[in-house]
């Protein structure tokens, strides 16, 4: 959810005014929704009560649900130029890569000792830029928004943001013992070993939520500026020497990580979300980083690249009958610029580096539908003509449901995975006798096998509920899996019936009771030729 700040005016309180309608149409219009239209004090109000809402701010919030590969959307700066684009307003950026001459660029040089924690580093320069209260905020809100969405909480990529003006390159991104790291972190008075930093951070509501990426490595990934000033230890913490502050003009920016592509993603939409307000707007100074095989390569990357959709395509994937002039027009305004060519039997569209979400020709049709507007598109009757109906194995199972239920049994749904000593060991079996279908990598010892009974499940249900008053009677009916070498994914669903019931006595007159019950709705008669008969088996 991203929030946005918006000024209220002449109006008591932050409900639906016209602007607001107007913008929550234009969200919808844009593929976002409108969530929420509140303020701060009407936050702390509905929380806390209207004592303790007493002289928060009036300003009015919006909250907007963007969906989560749009990381382009994630900040109010990208939001605000995605839709003045798709309003036509203004023309898409282009987004410019400039590499300083030779030896003036800042580098990057990452040692061996990286390999096994975090490989990965990309960097870059905003150079001349100029903030303000409201735009260092966002700057600062889009990365956490970033951590918490493709950084899967830094576990793929961490972000570090330093002012250039108090350090000096080449910068190492090295890794050390934590006795050998030793800085002042962000906000702090004084300095502290990595150790200390981890005790330190242990309990801190926010930080200790990462410090399990690095606690039990034997070195700790840091980055020192040619001066041995530490930069950041990632993914934990930035260096208090070389924070920003809105006076900040030159910043340098690392993302450090497991994933190279989602590290480059990362890098490109910060740069491009704020390279807005450099000195030269919509320029990114590059990095150069150095590999420990000696190879360099320039970062940011800001990649343009082109794909070819056929017009038909789009029109029937939509279902609608737009001339290619006009689709390519619909995504232009996605912020995908688009022309014709080939006599009109290709459009030739250009995803731009902040667009990662576009992977495969659909992408392109689907934000050409939204374009075009979803509400538009006229609804037909597909050409196909079908009947639906339930499947026959189905609807006998919903039958014999109801009468089971009927007859004073309780229906219990139990896992499809089990254990192995579930299916063989605790039931008397051989593992290899049960046919079953293992899981390659089990997370956990409970779901190693799919079942190919359906009594481990209901056992397990009495044995969690034995402080229920007695008799329990519970019975399932859903599918068993076993192996089968003559299909073609190598297994086979049975459909099985499981009933037990439990109490101080053995009760087998309920259980053949309901037995014949099911066996006279199936229309099976108690006969050995060619019906059901009892027999005694040995336990």
């Amino acid at each position: 959810t991203l929030k946005v700040r918006g000024l209220l005016i002449n109006q008591s309180s932050p409900s639906f005014c016209t602007a607001d309608e107007e913008f929550n149409e234009l969200c919808f219009e844009f593929g976002l929704e409108l969530d929420e239209v509140t303020s701060e004090k009407d936050i702390i109000s509905k929380e806390k009560g209207e004592e303790k809402a007493k002289g928060a701010s009036d300003t009015v919030l919006y909250k907007i649900d963007v969906p989560a590969n749009r990381y382009d959307l994630l900040c109010l700066e990208g939001l605000v130029r995605g839709l003045q684009v798709f309003k036509e307003r203004i023309n898409l950026p282009r987004y410019e890569k400039i590499i300083p001459a030779q030896g003036e660029g800042q580098k990057l040089i990452i040692t061996e000792e990286t390999v096994h924690i975090r490989p990965h580093a990309v960097a870059a320069v905003l150079r001349n830029i100029t903030f303000t209260k409201e735009r260092y905020d966002s700057f600062i809100d889009l990365q956490e928004k970033l951590h918490q969405n493709i950084c899967r909480r830094r576990a793929l990529v961490a972000i570090g943001t330093h002012d250039l003006d108090t350090i000096s390159g080449p910068f190492t991104f090295t890794a050390k013992a934590p006795s050998k790291i030793k800085f002042k972190p962000l906000n702090q008075s004084q300095e502290y070993t990595a150790s200390q930093i981890m005790d330190l951070y242990r309990t801190d509501s926010h930080l200790r939520h990462y410090l399990h990426l690095i606690e039990n490595k034997p070195l700790y990934p840091v980055i020192y500026d040619s001066n041995g000033v530490v930069l950041s230890m990632p993914p934990i913490i930035n260096g208090d020497h070389t924070k920003i502050s809105v006076n900040t003009r030159n910043v340098f920016i690392e993302c450090t990580g497991t994933d190279i592509t989602k590290a480059k993603i990362v890098l490109d939409i910060i740069v491009t979300m704020f390279s807005e307000y450099c000195e030269k707007p919509f320029s990114v100074e590059a990095a150069e980083v150095v590999y420990p095989n000696g190879k360099t390569h320039i970062y940011p990357e800001l990649a343009y690249r082109k794909e070819k959709v056929k017009p038909e395509l789009i029109n029937k994937k939509i279902g609608i009958s737009e001339t290619p002039s006009s689709l390519a027009k619909l995504l232009t305004r996605m912020c995908l610029k688009s022309h014709v060519i080939g006599n009109g039997n290709n459009i030739e569209i250009e995803i731009p580096p902040t667009r990662a979400d576009i992977i495969h020709a659909c992408d392109i049709v689907e934000d050409a539908a939204i374009a075009y507007g979803y509400n538009n598109i006229q609804m037909t009757i597909p050409k196909t003509y079908t009947i639906a109906n339930q499947l026959p194995l189905n609807k006998l199972t919903e039958l014999l449901r109801l009468d089971l239920a009927a007859a004073g049994f309780t229906e219990a749904l139990t896992f499809a995975l089990c254990s192995q000593e579930d299916i063989a060991d605790k039931l008397g079996m051989d593992i290899s006798a049960t046919k079953a279908v293992r899981i390659a990598n089990p997370k956990t010892a409970e779901f190693q096998v799919a079942r190919t009974t359906l009594l481990p499940g209901l056992l397990k249900t009495i044995a969690a509920n034995r402080k229920m008053p007695l008799p329990l009677k519970l019975f399932e009916i859903s599918d068993i899996v076993v192996k089968d070498p003559n299909t073609d994914v190598g297994a086979r669903n049975y459909r099985h019936f499981c009933a037990v019931y439990y109490n101080k006595s053995p009760g087998f007159e309920i259980i053949h009771g309901l037995l014949d019950r099911v066996m006279q709705l199936l229309e099976v008669p108690p006969n050995e030729e060619n019906g059901y008969t009892i027999k005694a088996t040995e336990g």
